[in-house]
């Protein structure tokens, strides 16, 4: 039996202030990045949303992003790769405790917004992530965007042993370069039909097709990640869901590495 995992952005509510569809959402997908209280969360909703996961059998990875909640962490801010670092392992410390508290480990790291910017243009600051990911996890594993080779982050992860989940998007178009063409300003939802069709031709060919019509390598993908926010994320979700169990695939998490065999442990 083949499997495929889902993962959404999730626990971005703050305060009063609600955000994504995550309870709808638990129940369909296998993964789960928290955001940590920086561009999104609090240590509530945090908790609240650890259960959540918890109830549906969903692992739980950390989405840390630049501290900034006015602009969601999507506003490019000066730090250094110092900074960086603590950012990093602050904000993983914090949910790996409250995990703690609920009997669950955590199972991954993936950056937020902006971040992917500056850990894609300055090695010392994708250094300095990898390093907080080394520091923190026992078995260090990163979720980033596919295609892998595109990205100086994951480059530097596998020089550094630490296993990289590449991720694809459907509620995303893709430049030819293999970029995720953002259009957040319009979130006017995934087209679910054509979302069907593109998700059974990638796993007929291992290949998303560009905006402008370029064929884009992605078959080591091993994850589908969803947006939290996204205008239609549930119904989104259901169909992504079954797309992949009508193609006798199974929906569950990836398998962190072995932390004894990790080259990122020696």
């Amino acid at each position: 039996m083949k499997s495929f995992d889902i993962n959404i952005d999730c626990g971005e509510s703050y305060g009063i202030w609600k955000m994504g569809a995550d309870e709808e959402l638990m129940p369909i997908v296998s993964t789960a990045n928290l955001a940590c209280g920086f561009h999104a969360g609090d240590p509530i909703t945090m908790v609240r949303t650890i259960e959540l996961a918890k109830a549906n059998g969903v692992s739980v990875g950390a989405h840390p992003g630049l501290p900034d909640v006015v602009g969601f962490g999507r506003r490019r801010i000066d730090v250094s790769p110092d900074e960086t670092y603590a950012i990093f392992c602050y904000q993983i410390g914090a949910l790996q405790a409250l995990l703690r508290t609920r009997g669950m480990a955590l199972h991954h790291v993936k950056s937020h917004g902006a971040y992917y910017a500056i850990l894609n243009e300055d090695r010392a600051q994708a250094e300095a992530v990898i390093q907080a990911v080394i520091d923190t996890c026992d078995a260090p594993m990163l979720y980033y965007p596919a295609p892998m080779r595109t990205h100086l982050l994951t480059q530097v992860a596998l020089d550094r042993g630490v296993d990289v989940v590449q991720e694809i998007y459907f509620d995303l178009p893709y430049d030819r370069h293999g970029n995720l063409v953002l259009e957040r300003a319009q979130n006017k939802g995934a087209d679910l039909a054509e979302t069907r069709r593109r998700l059974a031709d990638y796993l007929d060919s291992g290949e998303l097709v560009a905006v402008t019509g370029e064929h884009i390598d992605m078959s080591e993908a091993r994850s589908i990640c969803l947006h939290g926010d996204g205008a239609n994320a549930p119904a989104l979700a259901r169909v992504l869901r079954e797309v992949l169990v009508g193609r006798d695939y199974t929906l569950e998490a990836v398998t962190p590495p072995d932390p004894g065999h990790s080259q990122a442990a020696e």
